[in-house]
């Protein structure tokens, strides 16, 4: 009997838990209506710009997830976003095209992702060593396409060229789509069991007959599909780029998958899910701060001890049940 309230218990916390994010991210929509509405602010015009900050961060991190499910993780996301754009904005300043353009961006970010797990694969190296290696070779890259093709600081599309697809529709259309294609990969296909075993236990997995090598090409290729996509919604957004385009996106993307309630080290509770409410509730807390009148760094500081929170919480949660890599 005892053992049975235990287990019950257990349950009802493990449920708590999972649906925490879930109500945090409806406790922050809460408060930010609260004070949109005491201080007069245009709520649609607010809401319109929420989305506008957080669609690309849910698709490019919606994508990460699967390399984080593994266990592991990618610091290069921003950098390869910052090049693929560069080159989508070089292809459209030759073709004038949207759809090159489109094709341009997503080709660079998956020949880049696969790039870092076949490099890691052919060296035997854990992949996120490759990231760091390409964060370098990226960044590297950057200044040479402005340099080349640019005018020394930026590469410009015509802001009436991107003008039509520069609406909340269009790029709720991109998400809704990129988010289907991974729900359904993540949830209804073999490869998002399998990438939860192996970054549960990889000894285990590997002692199953699971490839860890084909299982983080297939989830750089979809993350580096989200990269690209995400690197066209920017131009779309802001069709003046620079070296400094997309330079937070990899923090936006590991703090987003956090406070969206995913272990930092993957595993069977890893969730689909986690991006969309991570970068919905990062983005509303942004907001809020921004209505208290709060500076930037005090903001910063904020996050900072939101995630260092949730990061313990999500530890602490799972020591007692992980299995020993």
């Amino acid at each position: 009997m005892d053992n049975e309230k235990i287990l019950k218990r257990e349950k009802l916390r493990r449920m708590l838990f999972s649906f925490a994010p879930a109500a945090g991210l409806v406790i922050l929509f809460a408060l930010f209506m609260a004070f949109a509405i005491v201080q007069d602010i245009n709520i649609p015009y607010s809401l319109k710009n929420i989305l506008n900050q957080s669609v690309i961060v849910i698709v490019v991190a919606t994508g990460a997830i699967f390399i984080y499910t593994l266990g592991s993780f990618d610091i290069s996301l921003g950098a390869n976003m910052c090049v693929s754009a560069l080159i989508g904005a070089m292809v459209y300043g030759r073709t004038e095209s949207l759809v090159m353009m489109l094709g341009a961006c997503i080709a660079s970010a998956v020949i880049i992702s696969l790039t870092c797990s076949v490099l890691a694969s052919v060296f035997n190296l854990p992949v996120f060593v490759t990231t760091i290696a390409m964060l370098s070779l990226l960044n590297a890259a950057v200044l040479m396409l402005i340099g080349t093709n640019g005018t020394g600081d930026i590469i410009q599309v015509p802001a009436e060229a991107v003008s039509s697809i520069n609406t909340i529709g269009f790029k709720l259309i991109v998400l809704l789509a990129y988010l289907a294609v991974c729900v359904f990969a993540f949830s209804f296909l073999k490869l998002g069991r399998q990438e939860k075993f192996m970054g549960g236990n990889p000894v285990c997995a590997a002692l199953s007959g699971l490839n860890n090598s084909k299982l983080a090409i297939c989830a750089f290729a979809l993350a580096g599909l989200g990269v690209g996509l995400g690197a066209f919604l920017t131009i779309t957004y802001a069709p003046t780029l620079s070296r400094n385009t997309a330079s937070s996106v990899g923090m936006d993307v590991i703090i987003s998958i956090v406070f969206g309630g995913m272990p930092v080290s993957g595993g069977a509770r890893s969730r689909i899910y986690s991006a969309s409410i991570g970068a919905l509730s990062m983005t509303l807390l942004s907001q809020i701060m921004l209505m208290m009148n709060l500076n930037s760094g005090i903001s910063q500081m904020v996050k900072a001890v939101i995630f260092l929170l949730v990061v313990f919480i999500s530890m602490n949660d799972g020591r007692k049940t992980i299995l020993p890599r």
